[in-house]
């Protein structure tokens, strides 16, 4: 079992074994739930999907949102075939 203690200043250094066993990394965000009990669960936040901008490399010419829209319709189309 792990133990960490509250300081003054309200913060907890989460023990190694624990932040190992999580994955987390300087930067990651928790969320804190109640459960019905009264307990808390403590979790990663979901991320924003806005972090993932320029994850995916893109090297052909410049496209418009109308041919972006297009090329979605017409997928949408072919699917329903």
């Amino acid at each position: 079992m792990s133990i960490a203690t509250v300081t003054s200043k309200g913060q907890v250094t989460i023990p190694k074994d624990v932040r190992e066993e999580l994955g987390l990394e300087p930067g990651t965000h928790l969320s804190f739930t109640r459960t019905e009990s009264g307990d808390f669960v403590v979790s990663r936040a979901s991320r924003s999907v806005r972090r993932l901008r320029g994850s995916i490399g893109y090297d052909g010419p410049p496209v418009t949102v109308e041919q972006m829209n297009d090329t979605i319709a017409g997928a949408a189309a072919d699917a329903r075939r």
